[in-house]
């Protein structure tokens, strides 16, 4: 995957996520088409589609920046790895970062807790988001490293 500098550089219309997002993941370059998830202190639909076929797409997850409770743990991190996805980017927060380094997944999120969320069915997925200064869709094709996130609507690769 090219650098999100270079993607940066040689497309300058890219939309990039605004800084504070950390690398949890084992896998710290990633890219792919994007799904969305908006919910809040509850990772229902974070769970629900880490049993889906990823077919290397990158969930974005709008958790409204709360660090309070985490979206994803290593269980639910697991079965994303062995269903084919490339990465979730987490606006909120991740639990079980030790596991979550050891996994052939990206993962960039706003921080850890130890706590997790109830699950109660509550949330949307496949709706346009807005956090970090840009608006992303579904479909929508995200790059992500150890340098920032990109977006753009069209696979750059």
């Amino acid at each position: 995957m090219t650098s999100t500098p270079d993607l940066s550089d040689a497309n300058p219309d890219l939309r990039v996520l605004a800084a504070g997002f950390r690398s949890f993941g084992g896998k710290e370059a990633f890219s792919g088409q994007v799904v969305t998830v908006s919910c809040f202190e509850d990772n229902s639909l974070v769970k629900e589609l880490s049993t889906q076929p990823g077919e290397g797409r990158v969930v974005v997850v709008d958790g409204g920046g709360s660090l309070r409770k985490a979206l994803l743990g290593d269980m639910i991190a697991e079965a994303y790895v062995k269903n084919g996805w490339a990465g979730l980017v987490i606006h909120g927060a991740v639990r079980d970062v030790e596991i979550l380094r050891t996994l052939d997944l990206g993962v960039q999120a706003l921080g850890s807790i130890p706590v997790r969320t109830e699950k109660r069915g509550l949330g949307d997925q496949d709706v346009p988001l807005a956090f970090g200064g840009i608006s992303i869709r579904p479909g929508d094709f995200l790059y992500a490293d150890l340098n920032g996130v990109v977006v753009s609507e069209t696979a750059l690769d």
